[in-house]
């Protein structure tokens, strides 16, 4: 009798301690990852009462998407839409503007052109896009690496916005100032150099149509920009949430995202390779080079990575909770629509939780 009360003890003891060490989000549901077909509309869904959201506060949730200039959100968990909306006429058919969000594209494309081999990030910029292509002293100029524009650390003056050589002059060496600016648009034609294929053409068959993403790019003096349904920006959002992953495709190195995702330089560690980060110490916005302390989206989980564009074009990803989340449409904030991070993120996220908390 005692030594059977003693292993109820034991066996006691020993599942309270895994379920006290188990860090995982109870809220999330052990179904294995779906991803929607690459051709067709079909695609999965999950109820918000099946995942135990509060039902209640989805309209205060709406109302607050509208009055802020929405015309898309969408919810995936596990890959399957929770969530999805549409506004001001916009329709599931539509296209939009991803704004600097697109970045991430860009930088997801030089990886794997890095994969197949066909440059290095940490080769000069030079090596591709051949000697004096920017108006700074050679020696400055042969500074900057592939991973100095992934990165926006490649000291060219972040002022001028027109990303021709003229206006790509010398503010810092290489690699000891961030700096955010459109300079990042000459990996398209590292790429396109790289791959000896329009910057388009190389996209669109190792990435667009691997995951079944409508869209096209528009490109521009100043501006290089994808615009695509609100499906297909989650569906790329979904390849992040896994790595790099579609299916049973690595698609890109899972490696390479883990280094897109992570911090790349000490400056700004709220930046990874084009991507944002949230849960830091300190970060840096645009424009700017004022250094703030505490995390970029206080209100949204520390481990959130996201492509923010002007106008609050938005690809929120959160490993911890399995979940995708995009936002497209017209700024916020009219007066203030060109800033890729804005007080949108918070107030937007304080919103969510409601939901989904």
């Amino acid at each position: 009798m005692i030594k059977s009360f003693a292993l109820f003890i034991l066996l006691s003891l020993s599942i309270s301690s895994c379920s006290n060490n188990d860090d995982t989000d109870s809220s999330i549901p052990t179904e294995s990852m779906y991803f929607p077909p690459t051709t067709g509309s079909t695609w999965e869904t999950k109820s918000r009462s099946s995942l135990g959201w509060n039902e209640s506060a989805t309209q205060d949730l709406k109302d607050f998407l509208i009055e802020k200039n929405t015309k898309s959100f969408m919810i995936l968990v596990n890959g399957r839409i929770v969530m999805e909306e549409y506004f001001n006429g916009h329709t599931a058919t539509d296209t939009w503007e991803w704004n600097s969000a697109g970045k991430t594209l860009v930088a997801t494309s030089t990886g794997l052109a890095q994969q197949d081999g066909l440059l290095a990030i940490n080769n000069k910029a030079s090596d591709y896009l051949g000697a004096s292509w920017t108006n700074m002293p050679l020696d400055k100029e042969n500074l900057i690496t592939v991973r100095n524009l992934l990165t926006m650390t490649s000291g060219i003056d972040d002022t001028k916005e027109l990303v021709i050589k003229p206006n790509l002059t010398y503010v810092a060496d290489a690699g000891t100032r961030w700096a955010y600016s459109n300079v990042f648009q000459k990996l398209t034609d590292i790429v396109s150099d790289a791959s000896g294929k329009p910057f388009e053409t190389y996209f669109n068959e190792k990435l667009k149509n691997k995951i079944g993403m409508d869209g096209f790019w528009n490109f521009g003096t100043i501006f290089t920009i994808y615009h695509s349904s609100t499906r297909s920006m989650s569906r790329f959002g979904l390849l992040a949430l896994n790595k790099g992953k579609w299916n049973n495709e690595q698609i890109v190195n899972e490696s390479f995202f883990n280094e897109s995702t992570t911090t790349s330089q000490t400056i700004n560690p709220s930046y990874g390779y084009l991507w944002w980060l949230n849960g830091k110490t300190k970060y840096m916005i645009p424009s700017e080079q004022t250094v703030y302390p505490g995390s970029l989206v206080p209100n949204a989980p520390a481990d959130m990575f996201a492509a923010m564009g002007a106008s609050d074009q938005r690809i929120y990803v959160v490993p911890s909770k399995k979940m995708v989340i995009v936002r497209m449409g017209d700024a916020s904030d009219p007066d203030n629509p060109n800033f890729a991070v804005s007080g949108f993120d918070n107030a937007l996220w304080k919103k969510i939780n409601a939901v989904i908390n």
